[in-house]
Formats: structure tokens, sequence, C-alpha cells
């Protein structure tokens, strides 16, 4: 398995990594990961070597997804390096909370860059490949961008543009044979909710109440 993922050096994209290199060891092969982050890292540095530990063919990589030009360079640069690529997780994303009354253009167009167009400029760079070899693209998307909660006036809707950026994508790539899917991610404690859950709730609602 030949991927690239973005956002890999900590949280979900480094579990991701780590999870692509176990699997391809149990069953008997190598993953070839191409490992993004915005830049050098004490973090990244210990994700490649922990790949490496693992048998896999681990290609760190540096850049900015809020740029335009940096998604499709690393996903060159992996190409070059692997020969294809069979994956691509967009996971890469960032959040500034505040009162949308208050909130700033720059900090809007930022968020929508990262989380949002970078998505589909990672996806666009990767066409050919994944075309060629049957391949697939995760997005990670958020509960966020299908629930509304305050002070996440920006990063909810670049989630939920997200989310129908890849309902688009898969019905266009899929005719080439690649399957495109979101996952969002949330904090699950359990099958009842908690007394502090149910209160996170009510705070979210505009009138502080339930309806009905």
């Amino acid at each position: 398995m030949r991927v690239l993922v973005t956002g890999a050096a900590s949280g979900i994209g480094r579990a991701t990594c780590l999870r692509l290199a176990r699997d391809a060891q149990a069953a008997g092969k190598k993953a070839s990961v191409a490992a993004v982050d915005v830049g050098p890292s004490p973090g990244l540095d210990r994700l490649v070597e922990d790949l490496r530990g693992l048998g896999a063919d681990a290609l760190p990589l540096h850049g900015d997804m809020g740029t335009a030009d940096a998604p499709a360079r690393v996903v060159d640069e992996a190409m070059q390096r692997f020969g294809g690529l069979e994956g691509l997780v967009s996971n890469a994303g960032v959040n500034r909370p505040g009162p949308l009354a208050q909130y700033a253009v720059a900090d809007w167009d930022f968020l929508f860059a990262v989380n949002t167009r970078a998505t589909w400029l990672l996806a666009k760079a990767a066409y050919q490949a994944l075309k060629a070899a049957g391949g697939a693209i995760v997005a990670t998307g958020s509960m966020s961008g299908s629930n509304a909660h305050a002070n996440l006036g920006a990063y909810g809707p670049s989630k939920a543009a997200v989310i129908m950026l890849v309902q688009v994508l898969a019905q266009e790539f899929g005719r080439d044979g690649i399957r495109v899917n979101a996952v969002s991610p949330a904090a699950c404690p359990g099958s009842r909710r908690s007394r502090a859950a149910e209160a996170a709730s009510i705070r979210c609602q505009p009138l502080s109440r339930d309806g009905h």
C-alpha cells in the first residue's frame, strides 16, 4: 500500500500512519507511507522512526495545506518516491474558535483553505495515480460539520463543506474506480449521555433549552 497522509505528525494522522504500517506488516507486506506535516517537528521525526520500526518505507514531507501549491507538490513528491499511490488521507485541519460577529475574514479564509480546499487539491493532484491503481481517498470531517456549535462558526461550515465535497468526489471519481469517503470523529463516552454531556448539549442551543 502506497499512501499519503496529511496532518501526520500527531493525533488521527499519526494513528492512521501507524495502523497502515501495522496492517501491512501483519499481512507480510511493506507499507509505503508519505507522512506530511506543515514543517519539521519532533512529532514527525518520531512517527518516521516508528514507521520504519514497523518495516514501512516512511517518507517525511513538509507542506502547508493552506497554500495553493503545497497539496500538488507533496503528491508529486510521494509519487516520485513510490512510483504511484493507492491511498490518500486528507487529514490536516485547523481551528480558530470565535464568535461570528467578531470573526476575522483572514481566519475564515484560512480555515476553509486548510480544512476544505486542500482536500480538493490533493484529490485533483492524485486523481490519475488513484485511477490507475483503483485506489481510495479518505477525508477527515467532523461532527461539527453536521451539528452546529457556537464559537465554531467557521470550523463547522468548513467541515460541512468537506463532507459535501467528498460526496461530489465520490460521484465523479467513482466512475473511474476510486472510492471516496469521509469520517467524522466525535467523542463517544457511551450509549447513554452523561449529565455533563446533556448540559453541554443544552448550552449549544440558542435558547438554552430543549425544543419541542
